[in-house]
């Protein structure tokens, strides 16, 4: 089994609705997405290890990229009972989550060298001791796809995975990126 294969099958198994293989090679950090983090809408920007700027800079972020080959995208796509269904909203990104923590988590016992990027804020604790002390979990600590300046319906788009699944649906995208060679 290649490593893709063993990484697809892990995805499979923790259960996301939407896998796809993802080409390091076309992933952009921009610092148009960056600049979206800045403006704080989630709160969160300067209150975590996992944001910006605690995660580091979009330099930091693409050096830690380029270290890796390849990668796979996944997603939790669930039903919303409307578009302002937000504790449906809630309830489908905590899935996603608990699926992507169990994805990584069966990487690393594998022993397989992986960078996990997220979908939302780092939720492993329930205040970041940003910025006044390390964090509590840094193997933990999962930034999301846009602190690292990702657009994420373009990567999508540029890997063969749907972003919009249709009306009265919300989708968590996360991705693990791995070395060929490990």
């Amino acid at each position: 089994m290649t490593r893709m294969e063993e990484i697809m099958r892990a995805a499979a198994d923790a259960g996301f609705s939407e896998i796809a293989p993802l080409d390091v090679s076309t992933i952009e950090l921009m610092p148009e997405v960056r600049e979206m983090c800045a403006s704080n809408a989630c709160h969160r920007y300067g209150k975590s290890w996992a944001c910006p700027p605690g995660c580091g800079t979009l330099e930091e972020c693409r050096a830690r990229v380029q270290a890796y080959q390849t990668g796979v995208l996944v997603q939790t796509v669930g039903q919303l009972e409307d578009s302002w269904d937000f504790e449906g909203m809630k309830e489908i990104e905590q899935t996603h989550k608990e699926h992507f923590y169990a994805l990584v988590e069966s990487l690393r016992e594998k022993k397989l060298a992986v960078l996990p990027i997220s979908s939302g804020t780092c939720t492993r604790c329930a205040e970041c001791t940003y910025p006044d002390a390390p964090c509590r979990f840094p193997d933990k600590a999962l930034s999301s796809m846009e602190a690292y300046g990702m657009l994420v319906n373009k990567v999508c788009k540029a890997n063969g995975m749907e972003y919009n699944h249709g009306p009265n649906t919300v989708c968590y995208t996360s991705c693990v990126l791995f070395r060929d060679e490990d």
